[in-house]
C-alpha cells in the first residue's frame, strides 16, 4: 500500500499537544496500535506496549525497544485522545 493510500491516524488536538510536548512521533503511535495490546478500561481503549510484547516481537525479528512503555488513549470512535509513557501497567488491569 502506498503512503497516499493509508488514512491519516485520526488525533485530537489533546493527543498532538501531548505527542509534541513528550517527544512521541506519529510512527511510535502507530507502532503500539499495531502492535500493543489492547484492553477497556474506564470507558476508552487502551493501546499498551509492554516488554512482552517487545520480547514477543524480537523473536520475528522486530526491534520495539524504542517504544516500551508508551500507551495510547483511544476514543470508541478510534480517535487518539492522548499518549504518554508509562512502564507500570497495573491500572490496566480489568475491574471486578
Amino acid at each position: 500500500m502506498s503512503p497516499s493510500n493509508i488514512a491519516p491516524l485520526p488525533l485530537t488536538i489533546h493527543a498532538r499537544t501531548r505527542m509534541d510536548g513528550r517527544r512521541i512521533s506519529t510512527e511510535a503511535v502507530e507502532t503500539v496500535l499495531a502492535y500493543g495490546r489492547m484492553v477497556w478500561a474506564r470507558g476508552a481503549q487502551i493501546y499498551a506496549l509492554g516488554e512482552k510484547e517487545v520480547q514477543f516481537a524480537s523473536r520475528k525479528g522486530i526491534d520495539l525497544r524504542p517504544f516500551a512503555g508508551l500507551q495510547v488513549l483511544c476514543a470508541p470512535s478510534g480517535a487518539v485522545l492522548t499518549v504518554y509513557r508509562n512502564h507500570d501497567f497495573r491500572s490496566l488491569r480489568r475491574s471486578a
